[in-house]
């Protein structure tokens, strides 16, 4: 038997027992530490849905030998938690379904729009029943430019009305030169048409003074009068003949360049310049007139009534003995290649803004700032408008490299039920005129890098990659929301090494590159003639659109990307370069 005082003992603890599990503060902790305990069940609930971990049985049954309060908050809380637990997982595996659904969604839109860009096959009457789609139900594809619609349009901004009227460059920009005005608008027509006359800044110049170089605007407009004359019959219109330069190892950048110096030359001496033979337009790609020609991807140089003249002329005597044809024989590789720079527009280049940094610092001066400055204003001009063919390029490209992530974008503004609920809206005036004047859709802030390496040795001083990459990191200090990278580059090498950068977005074109020390003229030779032409013409434009840049200015090519991004509204993003050109 117990003695006494222990079961008098034993009744106080038990009562006492009974009054702290009736009391609301121990009622409080009871609730909370079954809240811990239903946490942690829907925790491995969710983990053992995803087939992640294994558990065995967790031992609850040994807390039954709570009071009936107790047990009651016990059965409570633990159906509340078996509710939740279920709703959590049909969440989960709803949201599955819906990702899922997305996907394939996003899938669909990616290979339509991926067909888009084969017009035959937009003309097929099956087409969008293949894809089990109408046409009005597949939304619009922002990373494309409307190619045949802008080349339409820049055709009649490259070339003088009636009377040799000056093209209509107004205020009013792209497509909606073409909106109809009212029958009764005349007072508009007339003053359109003095602001035509007065000739108006070209279309193809983007931002103000201040966004480029010196005079950037008005030297574009007498760039195009120079070389469209009102009559190209005049007798006193004289012409520069010449062939794009094709000697073995010459790249395209060497071309570019010295065409700019022979469009120099022209000018100081009153001709307008004609080019002909153009060996990388040589190849099939390239259709009719077009092939071997600077237009099969630019408006060409000239107007085509100054170009039959000036091909006229080159077959008689009489036009080469008086100088009214010349040439590139005719002038000297230092005329060409390093002559003076036109005069016409006094010496703009002597207060370029300092935007370039090379080894830290910004370069005010150099001994070569008028060729900078000339060749930028050159191959604006010479690249003024994409044909149709370069636009479709720049159309495959995107899709190629942003498609996927456009479909998804576009998706999150659709409606659940497309492609079933389908998009039979009629486009307004404002989307047809105003909102399609919006260049193609890019990832922005987008960085623009071109490591140059290979045989490029002999000529400037390579750096590696990881120097490019440190500057694309002092860039992103500056702007954190920067973290996607265009990279253009011959090397493999630099393609492979990009996968050490997982912080960064990266795109590039898909083609196959250099690996070792093949020669450029190799290298290009092994990829065929419309390859290797295509594919810089690509990545040089993307570079001139991307909203930063680094390079190697003793590169040609990053030397003319340059120039293209200042006479293009960009002299403010800066240049940070590698290295400086070899002739400063």
């Amino acid at each position: 038997m117990e003695a006494p005082s222990q079961k008098s003992l034993e009744k106080v603890v038990s009562q006492r027992a009974l009054q702290m599990s009736n009391s609301f503060p121990c009622q409080i902790c009871v609730v909370c530490f079954f809240c811990g305990v239903c946490l942690t069940s829907l925790f491995l609930a969710a983990l053992t849905s995803f087939g992640a971990f294994e558990f065995g049985v967790f031992p609850f049954a040994g807390f039954s030998t709570w009071n009936s309060t107790t047990q009651m908050i016990n059965m409570v809380t633990s159906e509340d938690c078996d509710y939740k637990a279920k709703e959590t997982e049909g969440r989960m595996n709803s949201q599955k379904i819906d990702e899922r659904s997305t996907d394939e969604k996003a899938s669909l839109l990616y290979s339509v729009w991926s067909a888009l860009l084969n017009e035959s096959m937009v003309q097929d009457s099956e087409f969008f029943q293949r894809f089990g789609l109408s046409k009005s139900s597949v939304p619009k594809a922002p990373h494309f430019e409307n190619c045949k619609l802008n080349t339409q349009v820049n055709k009649r901004l490259d070339a003088r009305g009636k009377n040799g009227r000056f093209p209509p460059w107004t205020i009013w920009k792209g497509l909606l030169d073409i909106y109809p005005p009212s029958e009764t608008d005349e007072q508009m027509r007339y003053l359109r048409q003095q602001a035509m006359s007065k000739g108006s800044y070209p279309p193809w110049i983007t931002g103000s003074d201040e966004d480029n170089y010196p005079f950037t605007r008005k030297v574009q407009r007498d760039i195009w009068s120079h070389q469209h004359p009102s009559n190209c019959r005049d007798p006193n219109v004289r012409f520069l003949v010449t062939d794009w330069e094709r000697l073995p190892g010459f790249g395209m950048g060497a071309q570019i360049a010295g065409m700019c110096g022979l469009l120099a030359i022209a000018i100081k001496e009153k001709r307008v310049l004609v080019t002909n033979y153009y060996n990388r337009a040589d190849h099939d790609g390239c259709k009719g007139p077009h092939r071997s020609s600077w237009s099969c991807y630019f408006f060409p140089e000239t107007s085509q009534e100054c170009r039959d003249r000036a091909f006229e002329l080159m077959g008689t005597k009489e036009a080469w003995a008086n100088g009214t044809i010349t040439g590139k024989d005719n002038y000297s590789s230092k005329e060409i290649w390093a002559g003076p720079t036109p005069r016409v527009w006094g010496n703009p280049w002597s207060y370029l803004q300092p935007t370039t940094e090379i080894n830290g610092s910004l370069i005010a001066y150099h001994r070569k700032m008028d060729r900078r400055w000339w060749r930028a204003q050159a191959v604006r001009y010479l690249m003024r408008f994409q044909t149709e063919y370069t636009c479709g390029l720049l159309n495959v490209e995107r899709h190629a490299a942003f498609g996927w992530e456009a479909a998804k974008m576009v998706l999150s503004g659709l409606s659940q039920k497309w492609p079933e609920d389908g998009m039979n809206k009629p486009r307004s005036d404002i989307e047809e005129f105003v909102w399609s004047n919006h260049k193609a859709w890019i990832p922005r802030p987008l960085l623009s890098l071109h490591v140059r390496m290979g045989d490029k040795a002999c000529e400037m001083k390579l750096v590696e990659f990881e120097e490019y990459m440190r500057l694309a990191d002092r860039l992103r200090q500056q702007f954190p929301h920067l973290n996607s990278i265009w990279l253009s580059t011959e090397m493999q090498e630099v393609i492979e090494k990009s996968n050490l950068y997982p912080h960064w977005k990266f795109y590039y074109t898909n083609v196959r590159r250099q690996v070792g020390n093949t020669t450029m003229a190799t290298y290009e030779a092994s990829l065929g003639r419309e390859i290797s032409t295509n594919y810089p013409m690509v990545n040089f434009w993307m570079a001139a659109e991307a909203d930063f840049f680094v390079g190697a200015l003793g590169s040609t090519w990053c030397y003319l990307i340059d120039g293209m991004r200042n006479t293009g509204g960009k002299v403010m993003a800066g240049y940070l370069s590698v290295n400086k050109d070899r002739f400063w």
